[in-house]
């Protein structure tokens, strides 16, 4: 089959999003996500509840995503799926369908790392999207990940700064939770940020490595300045909710800057992806573009449909695999703690 008419499935599962996207030479020709309102009601993500919801969507989503790019299952040339990290019984779904459905049509499977998708989802054709040149510094910030990756090529990578114990976008959610915000958090913190001061109040940042993370201490310290203000006044949080919430993001995106900062002046590259769901944060976004201008970096800041867990970075990584006949055995299994 000629690289024109390759079309490659991917399918992502590994969290509480069932997505799946149907790529060709680059360009995304679906892109379909089934989010979980279930998992809203309890303040976070249930695992077994995640697990069972993608049992129920996974037919409908791969059927959405061969229908919205006009093709049929029989056209596709290899099923590229999200083996790890994420939640066990999650990523089991994706896995058994995808092992299923390449062995059914007799063709290649490929197994993905999420976290190496978040960074290629760079490579997708998309306007308004440009492609970096190697090698590259990628901050890979999401849920359950903060991580400065050094990008050589595409599959040659190298972690150079992590975090110690919470990843930033749990930093956010928890402090939308200790403030009383509904489940996901992080949006809501940022959405109430833009009208509030950033300098209002100042929180800690943890000192850790020069480009490692800890943001265990800062949701400790946001924890004890909300019981102590509310002691003294139990209207304080609705009063300052906009303050709270653009003095907690503005000392994160700072702590994140720092770290970005110490990776460029290490390694002497000023070129600088970001990937992952807290890559949608206008704070982040905004910062790396007073960079750009003031430091002289060249930044990427991906779509905001290619930040949180998508299908489409899934399927992008199986068609650089593809092209290189890089294919998984079907007794592949799914790997929670995967690792580069």
């Amino acid at each position: 089959m000629t690289q024109k008419n390759c079309y490659i499935l991917g399918i992502e599962s590994s969290c509480d999003d069932t997505a799946a996207a149907v790529i060709n030479n680059g360009e995304i020709r679906s892109n379909v996500v089934a989010t979980q309102a279930i998992h809203e009601q309890y303040g976070g993500v249930v695992p077994e509840l995640a697990s069972r919801a993608h049992q129920q969507n996974i037919v409908p989503v791969v059927h959405q995503a061969l229908r919205i790019a006009n093709i049929d299952k029989n056209q596709l040339s290899a099923i590229a799926f999200t083996r790890g990290p994420g939640l066990m019984g999650s990523l089991l779904v994706g896995t058994s369908f995808s092992k299923s459905l390449a062995l059914g049509l007799g063709i290649p499977l490929i197994d993905v790392n999420h976290m190496q998708a978040h960074i290629l989802a760079h490579f997708i054709k998309a306007e308004g999207q440009t492609a970096p040149n190697f090698p590259f510094l990628a901050m890979t910030i999401s849920g359950g990940h903060t991580q400065i990756v050094k990008v050589t090529d595409y599959f040659e990578m190298e972690i150079i700064g992590q975090t110690i114990d919470d990843a930033v976008g749990e930093a956010f959610d928890k402090s939308a939770k200790i403030l009383g915000l509904p489940y996901p958090g992080g949006p809501l913190v940022d959405k109430y940020a833009q009208q509030g001061n950033p300098k209002a109040f100042k929180f800690p940042k943890p000192k850790v490595g020069p480009m490692d993370f800890s943001f265990s201490g800062l949701k400790t310290s946001v924890l004890y300045f909300v019981e102590k203000e509310v002691a003294q006044n139990p209207d304080f949080i609705s009063e300052n909710i906009a303050d709270i919430c653009a003095s907690i993001q503005f000392t994160i995106v700072d702590y994140l800057m720092d770290k970005l900062k110490n990776a460029v002046k290490k390694t002497g590259i000023k070129e600088v992806a970001i990937g992952g769901g807290v890559s949608a944060n206008s704070g982040i976004r905004n910062a790396l573009k007073e960079a750009e201008k003031k430091y002289g970096w060249k930044t990427h800041i991906p779509k905001f449909e290619f930040c949180t867990d998508n299908a489409a970075m899934i399927a992008m990584v199986g068609e650089l695999k593809y092209k290189t006949q890089n294919f998984a055995e079907n007794n592949v299994v799914a790997s929670a703690r995967m690792k580069f």
